[in-house]
């Protein structure tokens, strides 16, 4: 029986389903480097423009900012370990292609974009659902040490990918580290079909794809927490691209550099990112999520400046060593907060827009500061980007400070289920609720709705929300909801959470009169005109 008050940085370890899955993870991100290093280098061999270059890691990251809303849509209603073993299955494909098209000599830049990006893909659909399982492999007291495990893995995964895929272009061929990858990836896909898991569908039957991106989106558009989240990532991942995008040519440029300068580099901001991570717990007591955020952003603009500045290896390690250690900073006290400001009906599509947010920006940020690199110079695009990410990061503190965790987010289904005899089968469901106020205290009731009860209802799904104020009688209000369809209407009483329970009881705490507030829900019923 695992122990829930072990707090000690590898306590998740102690547990078999997570360290199997954590290895698995550490497997597969170490494909994910091997490929883009072999990219991106290989990029280098076909073409010395700034902008071709920086495009390998748009054309990676692009695509779950394309995808991870679908992706994480589908993790929240399918079976994980499938979908899990799907995303293998296909990143293992797309690397046998890249190992064939490289051996017949077939290789273009254009060809290497498209296929990186097919490969993106799979990383798009990987992401939110592997997010999604972790929590629910750990009690949530070991949450920041699993997620700080995680980002052990990840850099981790850094260093061994270049340093395989480094060697192996420096002894054999690019394309080798293609196939390695496949074979590797496969390896994985093995690894977690023996993971035993249980699937449970809902009894609702599942979500209909459009309505789980709205109401993901919907839930994380209503939450200042999540918000504020975002767009710290977003800065951070925006302006920080520009060393990885164009570390490559950076190694091409050092006096004694090259391919394998180039995998020392990355070793390095992995290395830097595994050291620091013992020391991320003592860090976040010490500081606030914000101010821990801006100091990591400020290590990160320093090591930007000097990367700019210097020609030499000896000072771009420890200086790449600094850089794992802000990514790493930045990452897991961010990842921690989303985790935390997530319910686990929603986790997946919450974690792939944070996905999206990262590699979005990413995308974004690479491409702008490859250009800005093509009409200037690399150490002018990498001190531009390193300034503005400070700057953006201390309005941002400034401007949206954090609030905390806003809700308690622990399940509470304590609400009655509707029963009716014949449950309609299309249409929009509407919810009227009457509410009987004194008079007195309307302005802080109004308030109450129009804040907090709106963003929860839209967070659970509804379609809209509104409050009617009666003309004629000042004291009553009534609270319209409508929801996609009757069944719709009926998964929200399982999202129903211990804030949820709370807001309802101050709502309640307005209303006059023994009987509780009068609750009506009518078919919306659509007409259809013959022209």
């Amino acid at each position: 029986m695992p122990r829930t008050n072990d707090l000690s940085p590898l306590a998740p370890l102690r547990q078999p389903v997570f360290r199997t899955l954590w290895i698995t993870w550490l497997m597969a991100n170490a494909c994910m480097w091997m490929n883009d290093v072999a990219a991106a280098w290989m990029m280098t061999s076909l073409t010395t423009t700034p902008l071709w270059v920086a495009l390998v890691q748009t054309a990676s990251t692009l695509p779950v900012f394309l995808l991870g809303l679908p992706s994480g849509a589908l993790a929240d209603s399918l079976d994980r370990k499938r979908y899990l073993l799907f995303t293998q299955f296909w990143v293992a494909m797309v690397a046998a292609i890249l190992s064939a098209v490289v051996f017949l000599g077939g290789m273009s830049p254009l060809l290497l974009l498209m296929l990186t990006f097919a490969n993106g893909i799979g990383l798009a659909m990987r992401w939110p659902v592997f997010s999604a399982i972790v929590p629910g492999l750990v009690p949530r007291s070991q949450l920041p040490a699993a997620m700080a495990l995680n980002g052990i893995s990840m850099n981790a995964s850094r260093i061994i990918g270049p340093l395989v895929a480094g060697a192996l272009i420096a002894s054999a061929d690019s394309a080798w580290v293609f196939l390695l990858n496949a074979v590797l990836s496969l390896v994985a896909a093995v690894i977690i079909s023996r993971w035993k898991h249980e699937h449970r569908p809902h009894p609702l039957g599942r979500e209909r794809l459009g309505t789980a991106m709205r109401v993901g989106l919907q839930y994380v558009a209503q939450s200042y927490h999540l918000k504020g989240v975002l767009l710290r990532i977003s800065i951070f991942f925006f302006n920080s691209t520009a060393l990885t995008a164009l570390l490559a040519l950076l190694a091409r440029g050092m006096q004694g550099g090259g391919a394998g300068a180039f995998t020392m580099l990355l070793a390095a901001m992995g290395a830097g990112a595994i050291a620091s991570a013992a020391f991320l717990p003592g860090l976040r007591r010490r500081y606030s999520r914000d101010g821990l955020v801006l100091r990591s952003t400020a290590l990160q603009a320093s090591a930007m400046a000097m990367m700019a500045l210097t020609d030499q290896v000896w000072v771009a390690v420890p200086t790449m060593f600094l850089s794992g250690a802000a990514w790493i900073t930045s990452a897991n006290t961010l990842g921690v907060s989303i985790q935390m400001g997530l319910p686990d009906w929603v986790r997946a599509r919450g974690m792939s827009v944070y996905q999206m947010a990262i590699m979005g920006s990413s995308a974004l940020g690479a491409a702008l500061w490859g250009q800005v690199a093509t009409w200037t110079s690399v150490p002018v695009s990498l001190g531009v980007g390193a300034g503005t990410g400070l700057l953006l990061m201390f309005l941002a503190n400034r401007l949206m400070p954090d609030a905390g965790l806003e809700d308690d987010l622990t399940p509470k289904r304590i609400f009655a289920v509707p029963q009716i005899h014949e449950p309609p089968r299309h249409g929009h469901v509407m919810v009227m609720i009457e509410y009987r106020i004194d008079p007195a205290r309307t302005a802080e009731f109004r308030t109450l709705m129009l804040g907090e009860a709106r963003r929860s209802r839209l967070r659970h799904g509804a379609l809209s929300w509104e409050l009617l104020h009666d003309i004629h009688e000042p004291g009553r209000f009534v609270e319209v909801i409508v929801d996609e369809s009757w069944t719709d209407h009926l998964r929200r009483f399982d999202r129903v959470t211990a804030a949820d329970v709370a807001l309802r009881d101050r709502k309640l705490a307005f209303h006059l009169g023994e009987e509780p507030p009068r609750i009506t829900r009518s078919l919306m019923e659509m007409t259809t005109r013959s022209s």
